[in-house]
């Protein structure tokens, strides 16, 4: 086995100590991992390895676990202290010479550790009639390269890594009943009117999702892919999808134009086209016809049942409608203004079941943050009922009325009944798959909120902000390496989502790398101080406030328990001006040490049905775990035990 590392050689010449430094770290790294699979180093070669084993699947195994190894390091590590090797594997004979081996075998395999990608490992034709049965891994065939000083020709295989196993199953399934529709285009003549052009967008998705057999991407998965210049192809690959719909919306007046056409991603060609010229008024016509074609169009079928069900909860009312998308899509980061246009939105038609539905979850959302949660929960529920007795096969509906029993209610029997009926209504309804793997996640069914966090990662793929549920479950089943799998693809895909460092704290934190995750707090910290700076609103800037008080115990279990008390004087001074929660602040002071005050706040916060101290429990306690000495007080602690019970985990 070769190993060789990745730009040794230009950082070398760019920062000679440097480069040293990183030389010892790669050696002392990688030193031990090569025994535990019977190999024997037998030199080194400035920043490579030559290394023997008795057997191809050893060296194989050994390759992919110092591959897996550095991965994982990198994910946690300094840019400078990143480390990248290649490897190569070839099987023949050697002739030992001293402690050196010589052959056509050592050259073999130099030559083709050249051909493999950093962070990869690529192996002879030899090696790969000896493992391909044997290892997990799949192995993809390269392309016929000429080995040089190599005589004879033969096929050379890589490894495909854990972390590339996703995206490249990614890009082989391209089932045409998955579709992903794109942003519909505005061009109307008020470039203000952007928000209707989501808003049919959103709409034309749902109405996708009332069609048998059809798996429809999340619209915040397609966010992404507003004015793109990436083929059909590409996005198809990137989505997992097998079809495409794109087209445009043109508002003007009461008037509507929509132009939509259905691309298959395998040959770009186009299955589907239509233009829609209507009065404001026939919006949901033009909904039920593109559902229809479609359907028609992927051979699938569209029930009468699901006719009826793209109607659920619609208006008659233009005004209505408009409010709606307002409130939904509008750019406006003023949550009392998006709460205005809901309530315009079913003033103006009372029987408008979708609003309501909508307006609840809403409530749900901003309760505790901006609003009180007694007050929120008593407004949330009221929209819900409303909702249902309007419409009882509204899916939306069905969510909301599960967050409420979930979250407030504390009732996990009731809620997972209305998730599950929300599913029944509508296999894509993504809301339902990520509170029901909320609700298992809390109440310990880590393997069932697994299943709903990939079914989720099946329907919404690239989330508007990073998902903790799939990384933070594969953290508490103690699965490390495909949590920090997780953590490596929110940093790729959120680098300017200011959760990202708050959900890789609490990652870290959950796999007991409390430094790791400490040094995500001071990066998400400044980006906070940055966007208030900045003009944004509320203590937090809009990171949930919640989440950032549990992942702040990573700074206690570090010993920076000065770090807390810092958070604690923010959110103090703030709740003279905002509303703070009682378990907001009840976790910082059981962070500082001050467990009495502490548990004085989370009682205030269970009588008034404080939302943050049910849910976020077993995130609290598995990082209070982690601090030296607060486990055992807490254990201890009547007040803290009977508080437990009242939450129903005593």
């Amino acid at each position: 086995m070769f190993t060789d590392m990745v730009g040794y050689t230009a950082l070398t010449q760019s920062d000679e100590a440097q480069s040293l430094a990183v030389l010892e770290r790669h050696n002392r790294l990688l030193r031990p991992i090569f025994p535990k699979f019977n190999g024997r180093e037998v030199k080194t070669m400035g920043d490579s390895f030559l290394v023997e084993f008795d057997s191809a699947l050893d060296a194989t195994n050994c390759a992919v676990e110092v591959q897996r190894f550095l991965h994982d390091y990198n994910t946690s590590s300094k840019d400078e202290w990143r480390i990248s090797v290649r490897i190569g594997i070839h099987l023949g004979d050697v002739v030992p010479s001293g402690s050196d081996i010589l052959g056509d075998a050592v050259n073999v395999a130099s030559r083709i550790q050249p051909l493999a990608e950093p962070e990869g490992v690529c192996i002879s034709e030899q090696v790969y009639d000896q493992v391909r049965n044997k290892i997990h891994q799949a192995l993809v065939k390269l392309e016929p390269h000429d080995l040089k000083g190599v005589k004879f020709a033969f096929d050379v295989y890589r490894l495909l890594m854990p972390w590339e196993e996703e995206a490249e199953t990614a890009s082989r399934r391209l089932d045409p009943q998955r579709i992903a529709v794109l942003p519909l285009s505005s061009i109307s003549p008020d470039p203000s009117d952007e928000y209707f052009a989501d808003g049919m967008t959103e709409e034309l998705i749902n109405a996708l999702s009332h069609v048998q057999g059809l798996k429809v991407i999340a619209r915040t998965s397609v966010a992404r892919y507003r004015n793109t210049p990436k083929p059909i192809s590409e996005i198809g690959r990137e989505l997992g999808v097998g079809s495409v719909m794109e087209g445009s919306v043109r508002k003007a007046g009461d008037r509507v134009r929509v132009t939509a056409q259905l691309i298959d991603v395998g040959s770009e060609e186009h299955l589907w086209s239509e233009n829609y010229d209507r009065n404001l008024e026939d919006i949901f016509a033009i909904q039920s016809d593109v559902a229809g074609m479609v359907a028609e169009a992927l051979k699938t079928r569209l029930l009468d049942k699901e006719k009826k069900k793209l109607a659920s909860g619609s208006t008659g009312s233009q005004d209505a409608y408009d409010k709606y998308f307002l409130a939904r899509f509008g750019k406006t980061r003023d949550p009392f203004e998006r709460l205005k246009h809901y309530e315009e939105a079913i003033r103006l038609d009372p029987d408008f079941g979708l609003a309501y539905a909508s307006l609840s979850q809403y409530y749900i959302f901003i309760a505790g943050d901006f609003v009180p949660m007694k007050e929120a929960i008593t407004k949330a529920r009221g929209y819900v009922t409303r909702a249902l007795e309007l419409d009882d096969s509204l899916a939306t509906a069905w969510v909301a009325r599960g967050m409420i029993e979930y979250q407030f209610e504390w009732d996990a029997e009731k809620a997972e009944r209305s998730y599950k009926r929300a599913i029944e209504l509508n296999p894509n309804e993504v809301g339902a798959y990520q509170w029901q793997g909320a609700l298992f996640w809390t109440t310990g069914r880590f393997e069932e909120a697994l299943q709903c966090g990939l079914k989720l990662r099946s329907l919404n793929p690239y989330p508007q902000v990073a998902p903790i549920l799939l990384g933070g479950v594969l953290a508490m089943l103690g699965r490390r390496d495909e949590a920090l799998r997780e953590c490596r693809r929110m940093a790729e895909l959120y680098p300017d989502d200011p959760q990202l460092h708050n959900f890789r704290a609490l990652i870290f934190g959950l796999l007991g790398m409390t430094g790791d995750a400490a040094r995500e707090m001071d990066l998400l910290l400044a980006d906070i101080k940055s966007k208030r700076e900045q003009g944004a609103k509320g203590w937090t800037a809009g990171v949930a406030p919640g989440l950032i008080t549990i992942a702040a115990i990573a700074y206690a279990a570090e010993g920076q328990v000065g770090k807390v008390r810092s958070i604690i004087g923010d959110a103090e001074e703030a709740a003279k001006s905002e509303y703070v929660a009682d378990s907001t602040l009840g976790t910082l002071y059981v962070a500082s040490g001050d467990i009495v005050k502490g548990i004085d706040r989370f009682l205030r916060a269970v009588e008034e049905r404080d939302a943050g101290v049910y849910m976020y429990h077993p995130l609290f306690a598995s990082l209070s775990a982690r601090v030296p000495g607060l486990g055992k007080a807490l254990e201890s602690d009547a007040r803290y035990q009977s508080l437990l019970k009242q939450l129903g985990f005593g």
